[in-house]
């Protein structure tokens, strides 16, 4: 059914038409320079002003119908969106245009749920063209033809028309844009000769306006630029830092400009030539790659130079020219050794000849027989090596692949307190990776001063971060200086100035220094151990990279636990003392916390770790140090006999009174006499703790009574004596007012003395019997701790018969507690 595509083609062809009669009615209407109209079959379109406005300008937009139509209404779209509308077959509008570009203004007609297009008109919106900028000319090569290149400003967003017009004084020639571009215009001229001055203006025009550049004048020798010239380098094999550069070009210049470079370097060495074509360069680094390049231009003074032609290549080595820098460390181990440490600065480049392979260190004794010449090879700038303690000629010289450079000898002497060290030496941080130390004359020096030598190095620093040490020798009207090499912020400097004197160092004075500081990263790690009446606090270093600086003191934070005031803080100066404090009369019994921090000359740092202690009372330590004492001392003089007699007569006379006394011995009781009487006379007096030889007795039982006892019999009684005085235990009479109770500890004793004996073997004698003879016992060993020292209870004699405690009474109540 041919429907569906017949209702499609007849739309399209009322709208090709209508747009047809506005599309020709906008090229004729297009001309007026404040209104137009564009008029259609079914209406007309009127805008005014029109139909190029720069921005911000105010248009007036009317459409009306060419028949009425009732009911319908007329409407304006801008760009496909309602405006306004109206009945009565025509409507006008206002409109402010700000927008740059193109806008499109469209009357419809609007018949119920219908709309058809009545006419159109396009407004665009733009700016005059601004004056062409930055004109130039030139021409590549002196075969090639001219080319203009401009800048044309803002941006018109109108269709503008460049164009470049050419005078030589007597014709006019006229270029349009080539390649148009929004920012740039260029164009070609034809081909020009080197004898007229010419003249550019470049024009520019749109329907808002024109604008023309100002005119340039120039020759053509003024505008070529030649093409880069072609060059070669050769190197002189006689001599490293030298190279011949020849080139030509085309053009013929008479004019060139060489500049060459080190690889990976960013500034330029430059040079000129003029009217040649080979240059002899000099002063180049030997061993080293080189960029070349070359530029030229016709006239000196005149034309265009040349881009840059480029080359590279590589100098030759040559032979090290320059002695190196060497001094020395002397420490001294022992007696009869020594450490010597030689160091040296790196040559330069251009000094070293080339890449330097290596040292070779030379030691030889100035005194005959001390130790014979050795040589050592090191590819570091330092050198270490224990010798005996004597003076020494030692040489330094630097291998590169070309040759060995002269060698550095300098003497090392013995140390002599003859040769005083700077006074007053100081260190000033100045940031920025330098420091100024300063110091004052040596006082009493015996050699006059023939310089300075400043010393300084990064402690604790990795070796295989080592850097060089760094050192510079200044004269004697120097007494200050600034060290840059090497020093990097934040970090401490051990810095060592010494006096020269002839030729060799005096003492040397110490600083320690840095460029700038901060505050420590942390604090140090603390131990803190009981010590007497306080504690002993310990602690480690801080590891360098976290000290930030030169550390300037410590303090030691004391807390009681309760948290009753305010910690006590200890300072410690850094460098004056080791790296522990004894804090002495802390309060036994309280347990304290303890922390520590560092600090340098940028502030305090953070806590380190925190420990806490307790200290226990002093009395308890002291009687068991006093107990402990006493019994060491006893076991060590007891062993010695000499010594042990001593000791046993001090104790006689510290001992209580009873102790002093001989013991009695029970033969001369009651009971023993009547035991005597029937038995052999005792010849001697026996010891109550040694039993003598008898035979076993029947033993009887020991009471203790509380009641008054029987008294004994006046000769009966014990008398206590000294041994000195009455021999060993002797029994004799004495008076009622020297009558002394038996103590407990002998009740103890003679309790013990009743019960069994024990098999052993008899070694006192009965000679009123014959019985075979018993082996003999070992003697036991005395304790020196014994309650009763053998002293003073000897072994008695042995006695007649066999003792029997058959009847014997003791009372307890008697003895004295």
């Amino acid at each position: 059914m041919p429907f569906p595509w017949i209702v499609p083609s007849a739309l399209w062809l009322v709208l090709h038409l209508t747009a047809g009669s506005c599309r020709k009615a906008a090229v004729s209407a297009g001309r007026a320079a404040r209104g137009a109209a564009e008029v259609c079959d079914k209406g007309k379109v009127t805008a005014s002003p029109c139909c190029a406005i720069p921005g911000g300008t105010s248009v007036t937009l009317s459409c009306q119908l060419t028949a009425p139509w009732g009911w319908c209404w007329a409407a304006i779209f801008l760009n496909s969106s309602e405006q306004t509308r109206a009945q009565g077959g025509s409507v006008s509008k206002t409109f402010l245009v700000t927008a740059y570009g193109r806008h499109n203004f469209i009357c419809k007609c609007i018949c119920g749920d219908k709309k058809s297009i009545v006419c159109g008109i396009d407004i665009h919106c733009g700016n005059p063209p601004d004056e062409p900028r930055n004109v130039s000319c030139i021409q590549k090569g002196t075969r090639g033809h001219a080319t203009c290149t401009w800048h044309k400003g803002r941006l018109t967003y109108l269709h503008t028309a460049y164009r470049i017009e050419l005078s030589n004084g007597t014709d006019a020639f006229s270029f349009p844009e080539e390649t148009p571009s929004q920012d740039f215009g260029s164009g070609a001229l034809s081909k020009l000769d080197f004898d007229s001055n010419y003249t550019v203006v470049v024009s520019a025009s749109n329907q808002l306006g024109n604008a023309s550049s100002q005119p340039l004048t120039f020759m053509l020798i003024d505008i070529v630029k030649p093409h880069p010239p072609d060059f070669s380098v050769e190197f002189d094999d006689s001599s490293a830092t030298n190279c011949t550069i020849s080139w030509h070009d085309e053009a013929r210049a008479q004019h060139y400009r060489l500049r060459y470079r080190p690889l990976g370097r960013q500034s330029w060495s430059t040079v000129e030539s003029f009217s040649r074509e080979k240059y002899h360069l000099q002063g180049l680094e030997p061993d080293t790659a080189y960029e070349f390049q070359v530029s030229c231009r016709i006239l000196p003074g005149r034309g265009l130079w040349s881009d840059w032609s480029s080359s590279q290549g590589s100098t030759p080595a040559a032979v090290p020219r320059v002695t190196l820098d060497v001094w020395y460390r002397q420490q001294e181990l022992d007696s009869g050794h020594q450490n010597l440490s030689f160091f040296w600065k790196a040559l330069s480049r251009s000094e070293a000849g080339g890449r330097i392979l290596g040292y070779t260190v030379t030691l030889e004794a100035l005194e005959q027989g001390k130790l014979p010449a050795q040589s050592h090879r090191t590819t570091q700038t330092s050198f270490s090596r224990v010798t005996p303690r004597a003076g020494h000629r030692v040489t330094v010289t630097a291998h590169n692949p070309r040759g060995s450079s002269v060698p550095a000898a300098v003497l090392t002497h013995l140390g002599s307190p003859d040769l005083p060290p700077p006074q007053r030496v100081s260190a000033l941080g100045l940031g920025n990776g330098s420091i100024l130390v300063s110091w004052s004359r040596p006082a009493r020096a015996s050699l006059p001063v023939g310089g300075y030598l400043v010393e300084w190095a990064e402690p604790w620093r990795e070796p295989r971060l080592q850097p060089q040490h760094g050192w510079v020798k200044l004269p004697p009207s120097h007494l200050s200086t600034v060290i840059a090499e090497h020093i990097r912020d934040n970090v401490c400097y051990q810095i060592h100035v010494s006096a020269l004197y002839q030729d060799r160092a005096g003492q040397a004075a110490s600083v320690r220094g840095n460029s700038t500081a901060q505050a420590p990263a942390a604090g140090p790690q603390m131990f803190a151990t009981p010590w007497a009446s306080g504690v002993l606090v310990s602690w480690e270093e801080i590891p360098a990279p976290q000290q930030r600086g030169c550390i300037t003191g410590y303090h030691i934070y004391v807390h009681r636990r309760d948290g009753q005031g305010q910690p006590e803080v200890h300072a410690v100066p850094a460098g004056k003392a080791p790296l522990s404090l004894h804090l002495p009369h802390l309060e036994p019994g309280e347990r304290h916390d303890l922390w520590m921090t560092a600090a340098t000359a940028a502030g305090e740092g953070p806590r380190g770790n925190s420990d806490s202690v307790c200290l226990e009372s002093a009395g308890g330590w002291v009687t068991l140090v006093l107990i402990c004492s006493f019994f060491v001392l006893s076991a060590c003089l007891c062993s010695v006999p000499p010594a042990r007699r001593v000791f046993q007569g001090l104790l006689s006379l510290l001992l209580p009174q009873w102790q002093s006394k001989a013991i009695p011995d029970p033969a001369n009781a009651t009971w023993a006499k009547s035991l005597a009487a029937t038995k052999a006379e005792l010849s001697a007096p026996s010891s109550p703790f040694l039993p003598c030889g008898f035979e076993e007795p029947e033993t009887s039982p020991v009471e203790e009574t509380s009641a008054h006892p029987e008294p004994p019999v006046p000769g009966d009684k014990l008398v206590v004596g000294s041994a000195g005085s009455r021999g060993h235990g002797d029994w004799a009479p004495e008076s009622p007012a020297e009558e002394q109770q038996l103590p407990e500890l002998y009740q103890r004793l003679v309790v013990e003395a009743m019960e069994p004996p024990e098999p052993v073997a008899e070694y006192i004698s009965n000679p009123g019997t014959l019985s075979p003879e018993p082996e003999p016992a070992p003697e036991p060993d005395p304790s020196p701790f014994s309650a009763f020292p053998t002293a003073f209870l000897p072994p008695a004699p042995c006695c007649q018969g066999n003792l029997t405690l058959d009847r014997v009474k003791l009372s307890g109540s008697s003895f004295p507690r």
